[in-house]
């Protein structure tokens, strides 16, 4: 059975970003390494929420109300689990695999 995901990134400057897909690590990796042009020109590659489901049409309805919310209510909804605003991508993606959040280099 596949899994989707819905997604929401952020940068440093908690500018939002919300997504979803079928295979969260690699489009992870995607966001991090310059492939998504409005993510990388933001920064924005912290990994701070996401929400899973097997039916995919739901998950694609799911990311449509997300981007209909006003930004106070994403934040909201981050913040309930997520209040530090960690990067989940960090306890997700293996070792081996992670790139690391390239909003965290200066310059």
């Amino acid at each position: 059975m596949h899994q989707f995901f819905v997604y929401i990134l952020a940068s440093r400057s908690h500018r939002l970003y919300v997504g979803v897909t079928n295979d969260l690590t690699r489009r992870i990796h995607e966001h991090r390494t310059g492939t998504c042009a409005f993510t990388s020109r933001y920064r924005i590659t912290r990994l701070v929420h996401f929400e899973t489901t097997t039916n995919p049409i739901a998950a694609i309805a799911r990311e449509k109300e997300l981007k209909g919310w006003l930004r106070a209510r994403k934040i909201a909804l981050i913040e309930k689990d997520n209040p530090a605003w960690t990067d989940l991508a960090e306890e997700l993606l293996p070792k081996e695999g992670r790139t690391a959040d390239p909003s965290l280099r200066s310059g």
